[in-house]
């Protein structure tokens, strides 16, 4: 049965409306949109003639929910756990092994208790939908999983309870680095064979078209160009594209000064100029990083069409460098955003300071608005979110017919949004605090939050503090 929703005050397609009739299909699908043309606005208060059939009426200021589009759920498990200084050359290579000795630790049950708080967190801070970049495939022994990868059916059943719409990208992941290297010990649950791999997509592939679950979508990642080789990531794309040719397709690239100088070592050229000159990006390619990309690597990526996803909490977090996310998108580059290694699970933070970034490295304010939308808040959010749902093959990221009901309301008597006029409400997002004014939470039509409360997450919570203070523990 259809139902109509009226929304008080939206940002659709063409802009900011108050008073807006919104019908959803039962498959969770926007199937039709009404709203009050100028005459009925000035006679009617914005008040549709219709809006007495409404479902339900929300209050608020209704807004796309954005797409996480790199997600590393396993990594919950240390976040707050490494902020200490080891040594006066900590870095992203350091961390790295904390994180190896946690990866080593999980099991299946700990990482579906791990992936369900942390996506009830994404609902909750206004993401509603995620890609898991995801490369814990073996047991801890280096053994294969018996049937259905444990691993991977604990990430789709914590979707499944907590309601976010998942894009899940099995990550191949073969050697250690550059030159071919063997993986090392810490890095065996990690490997699989590139057959393996691509029978393995194949399956759940098919195994979704015969699912009632319109919110599952399986993409495939390489995890960098040090851990697949370049032929074999020729040879495992061509698979991929032959099983769907609009499969999402994401790579960890040029995150780390360190990484760009070895790969230009052992191939003579930097990691995204590498990747361009496959020849195999397109718009259904997603870099993730690009942290130290030049002017002409990042005008390659927007001829390409494929999008970047910038994770600036962990960037940040890691010491990895600034994107130069100005010149990109006056480059008309696409950018999305996500939460990583979970340092932050918040959009609106990393929209915040994407843009902070940029006024610190150029010293003045607004530098990512555009002619176009001379509102900060708005332009990045309306952009991350089309991008990102995008870029993770999920049919959102706008309210419009033809997409789907993943919707965000923010309670506009929030003191965060207290005398905002409509047109700022994205900037009081971002830049006041207003993650804080997100009330409810629609995926796929269905309220997943209502009044800031997700049902799953009490239940949960005694679970996951003992999980966590086992992990803090030292094996």
């Amino acid at each position: 049965m259809t139902r109509q929703y009226y929304l008080e005050s939206a940002l659709l397609p063409q802009g900011w409306v108050r008073g807006a009739l919104v019908s959803v299909a039962d498959d969770g699908y926007i199937s039709a949109i009404d709203v009050p043309t100028a005459i009925e606005a000035q006679t009617n208060g914005n008040l549709l003639p219709e809006t007495a059939h409404a479902s339900e009426s929300i209050a608020g200021i209704v807004v796309p929910g954005m797409a996480n589009a790199h997600s590393h759920a396993f990594q919950r498990g240390m976040a707050g756990n490494t902020e200490y200084r080891l040594s006066a050359r900590d870095s992203f290579w350091t961390w790295r092994q904390a994180m190896y000795a946690l990866a080593n630790r999980i099991e299946p049950q700990d990482l579906q208790i791990l992936a369900t708080q942390l996506f009830i967190e994404m609902l909750k801070s206004g993401y509603t939908s995620v890609a898991e970049f995801h490369y814990l495939h073996r047991q801890p022994n280096g053994g294969l999983y018996a049937g259905p990868n444990a691993l991977w059916e604990a990430v789709a059943d914590a979707a499944a309870v907590s309601g976010i719409a998942l894009t899940f990208l099995p990550t191949l992941y073969q050697t250690s680095d550059f030159g071919g290297q063997p993986l090392k010990r810490e890095q065996a649950r990690f490997a699989l064979e590139t057959e393996h791999f691509l029978r393995a997509i194949e399956e759940r592939i098919d195994a979704e078209r015969h699912t009632a679950r319109a919110t599952l979508r399986t993409g495939a990642a390489f995890h960098s160009l040090r851990a697949v080789p370049l032929a074999t990531l020729r040879e495992a794309t061509l698979g991929l594209r032959g099983l769907d040719r609009t499969l999402p397709l994401h790579i960890h690239v040029a995150e780390q000064i360190k990484e760009v100088a070895a790969c230009e070592l052992h191939t003579g050229r930097r990691p995204i100029e590498l990747l361009l000159d496959t020849g195999l990006l397109d718009p259904h390619w997603c870099l993730v990083h690009a942290t130290h990309a030049t002017g002409a690597e990042l005008q390659g990526i927007v001829a390409s069409q494929a999008a970047v996803c910038v994770s600036i909490s962990t960037e940040a977090n890691l010491g990895d460098g600034f994107f130069d996310a100005d010149r990109f998108l006056r480059f008309g580059g696409k950018v999305c955003v996500g939460s990583d290694s979970q340092a932050t699970v918040c959009p609106a933070e990393e929209l915040r300071w994407l843009e902070y970034q940029q006024r610190l490295r150029k010293r003045r304010r607004g530098v990512l608005a555009d002619k176009s939308e001379s509102h900060v808040g708005t332009r990045l959010w309306r952009h991350a979110a089309r991008v990102g749902a995008q870029a993770i093959g999920q049919p959102a990221g706008i309210i419009a017919v033809g997409h789907r009901a993943d919707w965000l309301v923010l309670e506009s008597k929030h003191p965060s949004m207290a005398g905002a006029p409509l047109e700022n409400a994205l900037d009081h997002l971002l830049f006041a605090g207003g993650a804080a004014a997100i009330r409810d939470v629609m995926v796929a039509g269905r309220w997943v939050v209502k009044e800031r409360h997700h049902a799953a997450e009490l239940p949960l919570r005694g679970r996951f503090a003992a999980l966590m203070a086992r992990l803090a523990t030292p094996a």
